[in-house]
């Protein structure tokens, strides 16, 4: 046995998009651990309930990650409407279950992106950010904003949405999904591309339910934890919602869980565009959480489960904001498929497990 050494890898490294910091225990070439160190960008955002009341504080949570931001913004709304006892108008749960699945689609075209140019597809990565930045227009044309959207309200939503954007959303999507057809096909066809993923970092069912693991990370290994399917607000009126799983729990069924996750994500745009009921898109709401109120909620952002918690205290402000985001609760995974793998597939598995690192630090 060769004489083990240490690697940093990170926080700054040409191939990751985010700041994560790896010490990587390795013999020769080979991983034999990996230690997380977080903390790097902390930010200490949830302090801020301090100082920002129950409304003011869903601008803090948009900016705990620009990619989830819409998702963090629904978790916080949906946690204080819960702990104030306040029932959001139908057509307003209808409009954040379209943006929210258009960040899915978002992210996912993002992510396929990085992962492109993780294994030296350039030409691919470009092709995906491309097909991203129609994603974009239409978050420009709804909400005025391309990242950061300040579209939810406590109650609501800020505006309405007529049916001449919704028809534009029908029409965008309809010809993004024909061009990212093709893009799955180099994803889930190429060998050269399978060469580099297939048999890659693979975490097996069970080691996947034992480290908690969520979001398609989980999926690929064939658990299916999608928060999706307990139905909360107007994903209970979908027609027939079935998780995209994988059986093989490596880098290439990871990639193959988002890939359909996007199509599936709209086919959910439509269906919602479709039945989307007439009405006021905003609740209003006045008042205070009372002392000792408590509320917990749980949203599927594109990685995976995000739980919230709040705490009131008889004022405007928050006695309490905690947030678990689903990077948090996979690091335990990552590692764990980190070891054993070859020192030139690190970055390829730690992008497929698509870490955010701005929502695990806040």
């Amino acid at each position: 046995m060769g004489q083990h050494t240490v690697i940093p890898f990170g926080p700054q490294h040409p191939v990751l998009p985010e700041p994560i910091h790896l010490d990587l225990v390795v013999d020769d070439e080979v991983v034999i651990e990996a230690i997380p160190q977080i903390g790097f960008i902390h930010r200490g955002l949830e302090r801020l309930t301090q100082t920002r009341d129950y409304n003011q504080f869903i601008y803090i949570t948009e900016r705990i990650c620009g990619i989830c931001a819409f998702g963090h913004s629904l978790g916080y709304a949906e946690t204080i409407e819960s702990l104030m006892g306040v029932e959001v108008p139908k057509r307003a749960e209808y409009l954040r279950v379209i943006l929210h699945e258009l960040s899915r689609v978002h992210s996912h075209i993002l992510w396929m992106g990085l992962a492109a140019d993780a294994f030296g597809y350039e030409s691919l990565f470009m092709h995906c950010w491309r097909l991203r930045e129609r994603v974009l227009d239409l978050f420009e044309a709804m909400t005025g904003g391309r990242v950061i959207l300040s579209a939810v309200l406590v109650g609501g939503m800020v505006r309405d949405q007529d049916s001449a954007i919704l028809n534009t959303v029908q029409e965008t999507l309809e010809g993004i999904k024909d061009e990212y057809n093709q893009l799955c096909k180099a994803f889930l066809e190429d060998s050269s591309v399978k060469n580099r993923l297939v048999g890659v970092g693979t975490i097996s069912t069970e080691d996947a339910k034992a480290y908690g693991m969520v979001g398609p990370f989980a999926r690929a290994s064939n658990v299916n934890n999608d928060v999706r399917c307990l139905g909360h607000g107007a994903y209970g009126d979908l027609s027939d919602f079935q998780p995209i799983l994988d059986t093989s729990g490596d880098c290439f069924g990871r990639v193959k869980v988002r890939a359909l996750e996007t199509l599936q994500s709209i086919d959910i745009i439509n269906e919602m565009i479709a039945k989307i009921p007439d009405g006021p898109v905003l609740e209003q709401v006045k008042g205070a959480p009372e002392a000792g109120a408590q509320a917990c909620n749980t949203l599927e952002q594109p990685r995976g489960e995000c739980y919230y918690y709040a705490l009131g205290n008889g004022t405007k402000y928050l006695e309490r904001m905690r947030i678990r985001t689903p990077t948090s609760i996979n690091l335990a995974g990552m590692a764990t498929a980190l070891k054993g793998c070859d020192l030139a597939d690190v970055n390829m598995i730690v992008l497929t497990i698509d870490p955010c690192i701005s929502c695990t630090e806040r």
